[in-house]
């Protein structure tokens, strides 16, 4: 069993879910850690200047790693990926980077799921509700929080769950 930390590489709507209601705390605290991709970073830089600055003081201070893509099966991947024209950068890169460490990807675009387990069938995908489940799990947040959490996605920033609760995800599991 290996020794490396565990690691999620996170796409740029996951991460921009958590920079938009300024809670990277829930990512700082949890127990895996956390990398995105240049070309995510590129993204935010590009379309999200409202959220730089906290994602620039995340890569400072060690909530989030920057990573690019460097060995030559990552690079043909994301090559792949982006001729298609059907994903952006940052998620090609993040399929790219997460298939090739191993690790799990933060991801909630349907179509960029559907692809990265296509090439992949055993990769772990995390939605940002699964993060969330998570973090209550791992006591960063309580139920309220969450819920409340998620109606501001829902009235300030036009992300929405299809769920009334994470209750709901958390009585699956208990």
């Amino acid at each position: 069993m290996s020794s490396s930390p565990l690691i999620i590489i996170a796409d740029t709507n996951v991460l921009i879910n958590f920079l938009n209601i300024e809670r990277l705390d829930l990512i700082a605290g949890h127990s895996h850690d956390f990398v995105i991709t240049d070309h995510v970073k590129g993204e935010i830089t590009d379309f999200y200047a409202h959220q730089q600055n906290q994602m620039e003081q995340a890569l400072r201070d060690g909530t989030l790693t920057e990573q690019q893509l460097s060995t030559l099966e990552e690079m043909d991947l994301f090559g792949r990926l982006s001729k298609s024209g059907r994903l952006g950068h940052g998620e090609c890169s993040a399929i790219s980077c997460a298939i090739h460490g191993e690790h799990k990807l933060a991801i909630d675009d349907k179509r960029a799921t559907r692809e990265a387990l296509s090439i992949e069938a055993e990769l772990e995908i995390l939605k940002t509700q699964d993060l969330v489940v998570s973090m209550i799990e791992e006591s960063l947040l309580d139920l309220a929080e969450a819920d409340a959490i998620k109606e501001t996605w829902e009235t300030q920033h036009r992300f929405r769950l299809k769920i009334e609760s994470f209750a709901e995800l958390l009585s699956d599991e208990e």
